[in-house]
């Protein structure tokens, strides 16, 4: 490369390094905001990316599939996966797979039939192409603003486990409509068996990576190397959607069953490993879902301007359809699959009585759509096997963007009033509360038996103010959950928990400010500061109680 084209190459990559913090940064502050007033972040963010597309001067951003399928869909299905309950999905497998599964098969089939009645000249493998892209809801929107509004336990873990799984469902489905489309295809038999392939591949290649990761974990642990443990998650996702691709296989169901099993016995991990993954994985999420919906906002400039021949106004016509299809898809489906099975088998009605028609409701107005749909539309390709274009591949695009900002917008903005409106059942925090402090009680009862035994041991004789000071600890733990449980304080209006919470943590703001006096005024230096600052980290962590 000559001089000058290295300064330009240069120049280029430090431009696209400055594009890409300036949308991390744009995108943190924003979701920072929403933090802080209530709203939604990912709706805030798609609504503040639209406006932002069409100011002068902003960077033309662009999803390229190739660096979101693999590199930003298996952190954000892996953080979904961890904080998953394994238990839970299995109890609710039946309408999980009804909606994964079922659902996105219904919806690829039935948007693709409508677009290829109402657009001219569409192929019906392409229109299909189209319904496999937007059948599938968001794995972070729904499930987060589900959890928002105060969504009853079950309904989480359902709209949680169906946005964990169809995505796999989904990009299965894209990739057999698209090699009928662009020709490469021997037939829609063909097409089945390398769904069930990717399907069955997917879970294989997750059932067989999990054991060996888990042991590698537990070893690491022993080690007393959490460090090395959390860069082992880090490149957990990435392992398993990589080595299942590979094996032409689903990434994401490896992903998923990877996630699931490891989430299910992180208990069996050092305190230390826990506390620096959670942290780690937190921001990662944090930063990848704020930059992604951000990014799903600032396509608009892109899609619009790719529409080519078509007019926008007609562009805008085919899309409003559809999406109102795409939409009332949801309750045709939903609907059946809530009542159906308890009407056709005994079993089931006598196992999991028939809820009240607000939750198929509620269930179906949350499918909004993200950003693995547009990933996967713009990975349509420009041309097909013989060597022409792709049909109709502009218009696609602009109706796969319409879909998912039409579903993020109105479905999404609109979830929390009706939740409102149909007054459903609360999370009932009391009964939680009461659950939490037998299960405490339980756990107190036994570790007291285990300590007064352990005393008695020669090895493990202490001083009576230590051994008191560990019977306390472990009454302090006992009583603390009952005590929420209490009254409140008529002055201060906080339970007696709260209060001790609240004064434990003043007392370590004071010790705090006395240990950086000391190392200003050079009587103890950095090291040891930073020593006994992680001792009163270690301290408030244990004092601070995390919301429900």
């Amino acid at each position: 490369m000559t001089g000058a084209g290295a300064t330009a190459g240069a120049g280029a990559v430090a431009t696209g390094g400055a594009a890409l913090l300036l949308l991390v940064a744009g995108s943190a502050a924003v979701a920072g905001a929403a933090r802080r007033t209530g709203i939604s972040a990912a709706l805030l963010l798609v609504t503040v990316g639209l406006a932002v597309s069409y100011i002068p001067g902003v960077p033309g951003y662009r999803l390229d599939p190739h660096l979101v399928l693999p590199f930003v869909l298996p952190p954000l299905l892996h953080t979904e996966a961890l904080d998953s309950s394994y238990l839970g999905l299995r109890a609710n497998l039946r309408p999980v797979a009804l909606l994964s599964v079922g659902y996105v098969l219904f919806a690829t089939a039935l948007i693709g039939t409508a677009a290829y009645l109402l657009i001219p000249g569409l192929p019906l493998a392409a229109a299909l192409v189209l319904g496999a892209v937007v059948a599938p809801s968001d794995a972070v929107a729904a499930t987060a603003i589900a959890r928002r509004v105060g969504l009853p336990a079950r309904m989480v873990t359902i709209l949680q486990g169906e946005s964990l799984l169809n995505d796999a469902t989904a990009i299965t489905a894209y990739r057999v409509a698209l090699a009928a489309a662009v020709g490469t295809s021997i037939g829609w038999l063909h097409g089945i068996g390398d769904f069930l392939r990717a399907a069955v591949g997917g879970v294989g290649v997750g059932l067989v990576l999990m054991v060996p990761l888990h042991w590698l974990r537990i070893r690491l642990t022993r080690l007393r190397e959490p460090l090395l443990q959390n860069t082992l998650s880090l490149l957990i996702p990435f392992v398993a959607y990589a080595a299942a691709e590979r094996a032409g296989a689903s990434g994401v169901l490896a992903v998923v069953v990877v996630g699931l099993y490891l989430g299910h016995h992180s208990f069996q991990v050092d305190f230390a490993t826990r506390l620096q993954e959670a942290a780690v994985w937190k921001m990662v999420a944090f930063i990848l879902e704020s930059a992604v919906f951000a990014l799903i906002g600032l396509q608009l400039r892109v899609v619009v301007k790719g529409l080519g021949h078509h007019s926008l106004p007609q562009a805008a016509g085919y899309a409003l359809v559809l999406l109102t299809v795409l939409i009332l898809s949801r309750f045709v489906w939903t609907f059946p699959a809530t009542y159906l099975p308890r009407r056709l088998f005994r079993r089931v009605r006598e196992a999991d009585p028939a809820p009240t028609w607000t939750t198929p409701f509620v269930i179906s107005w949350a499918g909004m759509r993200g950003v693995v749909s547009l990933a996967v539309a713009f990975s349509i390709p420009l041309t097909t096997q013989s060597g022409g274009q792709f049909p109709s591949r502009d218009l696609l695009l602009f109706l796969a963007f319409s879909c998912v900002i039409g579903t993020l917008v109105l479905q999404g903005f609109t979830l929390p009033a009706v939740v409102r409106r149909l007054d459903l059942p609360q999370r009932d925090l009391r009964r939680e509360t009461l659950i939490e402090a037998q299960a405490q009680s339980e756990a107190s009862q036994a570790a007291e038996e285990r300590l007064e035994r352990r005393l008695t041991e020669p090895g493990n004789a202490l001083p009576s103010p230590l051994a008191d000071r560990l019977r306390t600890v472990l009454e302090r733990r006992r009583n603390a959950v009952w005590e929420r449980l209490g009254g409140v304080s008529e002055v201060t209006g906080e339970s007696a928990d709260a209060t001790y919470r609240r004064l434990a943590q003043e007392m370590i703001g004071a010790e705090r400010e006395v240990f950086v006096r000391l190392r200003d005024e050079r009587r103890i230096d950095d090291e040891m500061l930073r020593t006994l600052l992680r001792r009163l980290d270690l301290e408030e962590a244990a004092a601070e109680r995390p919301e429900p």
